[in-house]
Parts: C-alpha cells; structure tokens; sequence
C-alpha cells in the first residue's frame, strides 16, 4: 500500500481522482459541442436512393460523422419534386436533429411555382450552408439518337420543332432543374416535346436507358455513370460554358443562333434546418459542412460526377445567396407556363 499524505488520500488515489475530473471536464465539453445532448443526425433527401441529390447527401453525411463527433444518417423522403422530404424538415423539432439537403428550386422558385405549399420556403427553413454547385446535362438515348439522327443538340432540337410532342422527356417532376431547363429550351426555340415526370431522377434514368423515354435533362452525378459507360450520349450542358468534367460537351451560349445564348442553368443543394433552430447550432453544422467539404475525397467524387464542392462562409451568407436568386428562378417559372397545386 503506498503511503498517504495524512489527510486520507493515497498519492494514485489523488491521481486517480484527478484524472477522472479532467475526464469528466473534458467529456461534458465535448457534450456541450455536440447537437441535442449527441443525438443521431437525420439527413433528409428529398429524392430517391441513387439520384445526383442523394450522392450529395450521402457524401455529406459522412463526412459531417466525425466533424460532428455523433451519427448522422441519411434518410430518403421522396414525392411531389422534392415537396415531401422539405415539408418534413420544416416541420421537424428545430434542435438541429432534422436536416435536409435542399435544391435551389425549392428554396427559390417553388413559392413562384404553387399556388399553396405546405411549408414557406422564406419563413419555415433556416439556411446551414450551401454544399455543391453544377449543371444540368442533355443526354438522349443511343437507339433513339441513332433512328432520328440526333448527332448533335442543333439536330435535336431541329428535330422536336419538326416533330412537336413527339419526343418524350423525363423530370423528377415540375419546377426541378430539369423541368426549367427544357422550359426554358422549349420557349427560346419553339421547339415541343412530351414531359414524362418521375418521382426521382434515378428512375428517369433508368427509363432513359431502356427507352422508354428518349431525353432529359439532369444533374451531371445522375447520368455521368451511364455517359463514361458509353449507354447514353452527352448533347448539351445547361450552364452557358462547359464544364471539366465534360469538355466536349457544349455549353448553351454555343447555341446563341438558335436563340439560347442567354439560358444559364446553374444547380446548387443546401443543407437547412427547421426554423427557429438556435444560432449557435446552426453555426455548429455550418462549420462540420465546411470542414466535409475540405474532404479530398469528397472533392474528388463530386468532380468526377460534374459537380463542385460550394460551402457557405456562414449561415448568413447562404441567407443571402437565396435572397439573391429568387428573382432569377421567378422569372424562370414565370416563363415556363407553369402553376401549380400541391
């Protein structure tokens, strides 16, 4: 028995107590970092396992794991474009539990869109960080390019102005990137085609590879897989420029003598939370994306799949890239035709 100090308390006794306060100090700090106490993180996705919109989120959910020092897991609510997975998030306990990884249409130009929503886009999400940014992409089906002799988007959309509503293209719905995108084609040109909408991307894509729709516009990550494996062929991109990931593709100013030099279709997703979750934890998430977002391997994905890695400085500033793009996206609606009811 080692000697004590003649208050009671051996030497390792003293140095056991000692350790276990630092231990205890040190794990009530890191609980205090943590979201609710450490509870599970629920990523909401608004589409379908396998879509360009799940990728993104599931890339960030694990990233956002071990930044956050608890789980975090990614759960798919799809319907109604995207208009389920979001009412779900607005409606969550704003404790920074309930996220939800949300598209730049929703957050901008569905309130332009319906006529009634089961959420307010303005007053019912809190902005935790923008997360990726890219393009839409024009690919048609080979046996349908092959039959009609759609070598190239000109040829395409000679062909629909030709042949109005006979070509079938697919959406996850209205008022998504595509659906505006092929809008926006369809008025500057006056070409017509036949909108088939899904439930998701990753099932228009599916149909896209077995025929039964013959285009569509989509985010890059949901069809590059089926592009590098030579199944569908690349037209068009929907931003003016090209993009890396896709150098041979053109880009709509390209196509400025058929009247599309001034369509640029830009794509971003944004992680939000319910309204009223407290400042400090949404400063707490924005800066786990952030520091996802330095992921080299995230990075890296993302690239290959057409998109970039975009984080927000703050909470703030995503704030303000919506407020900032809603006139754009109204006047894409606008110009669509298209209102809608929930």
């Amino acid at each position: 028995m080692m000697p004590g100090d003649g208050t009671g308390v051996t030497r390792r006794g003293a140095l056991l107590t000692a350790a276990g306060v630092g231990a205890a100090f040190a794990g009530g700090r890191a609980s205090a970092q943590q979201i609710a106490g450490g509870r599970p993180v629920r990523v909401v996705v608004p589409y379908p396992a396998g879509g360009a919109v799940d990728l993104v989120g599931r890339l960030l959910a694990e990233r956002m794991e071990p930044a956050l020092g608890q789980q975090v897991v990614v759960e798919n609510r799809t319907g109604a474009a995207g208009i389920v997975g979001a009412d779900s998030v607005a409606k969550a306990r704003p404790d920074g539990t309930t996220l939800g990884v949300i598209g730049m249409t929703t957050l901008c130009a569905y309130k332009t869109l319906y006529n009634r929503l089961p959420f307010d886009p303005d007053k019912d999400f809190a902005p935790v960080s923008q997360i990726s940014a890219g393009t839409v992409v024009c690919c048609v089906n080979k046996d349908a390019q092959k039959k009609h002799g759609w070598t190239d988007f000109r040829r395409l959309v000679s062909w629909m102005k030709e042949n109005p509503d006979a070509l079938r293209f697919g959406t996850a719905g209205v008022g998504t990137t595509a659906h505006f995108t092929m809008a926006a084609v369809q008025k500057a040109t006056g070409a017509k085609a036949l909108m088939v909408t899904y439930r998701g991307g990753a099932p228009a894509v599916a149909d896209l590879q077995a025929g039964v729709i013959d285009m569509m516009f989509e985010l890059t990550p949901g069809l590059m897989p089926l592009i590098e494996q030579g199944v569908v062929s690349p037209l068009a991109v929907g931003s003016a420029k090209r993009v890396g990931a896709l150098p041979d593709v053109p880009g709509m100013a390209e196509f400025a003598d058929i009247g599309l030099g001034s369509v640029d279709i830009g794509a971003w997703e944004a992680l939000m939370a319910p309204a009223g979750t407290p400042p400090d934890v949404l400063d707490r998430l924005n800066a786990a994306v952030r520091k996802a977002g330095e992921d080299a391997a995230m990075r890296e994905k993302l690239r290959a799949s057409g998109f970039s890695v975009e984080t927000s400085e703050s909470p703030a500033a995503l704030a303000e890239k919506i407020r900032r793009e809603i006139p754009y996206w109204r006047k894409l609606v606008e110009d669509s035709g298209a209102k809608l009811d929930t």
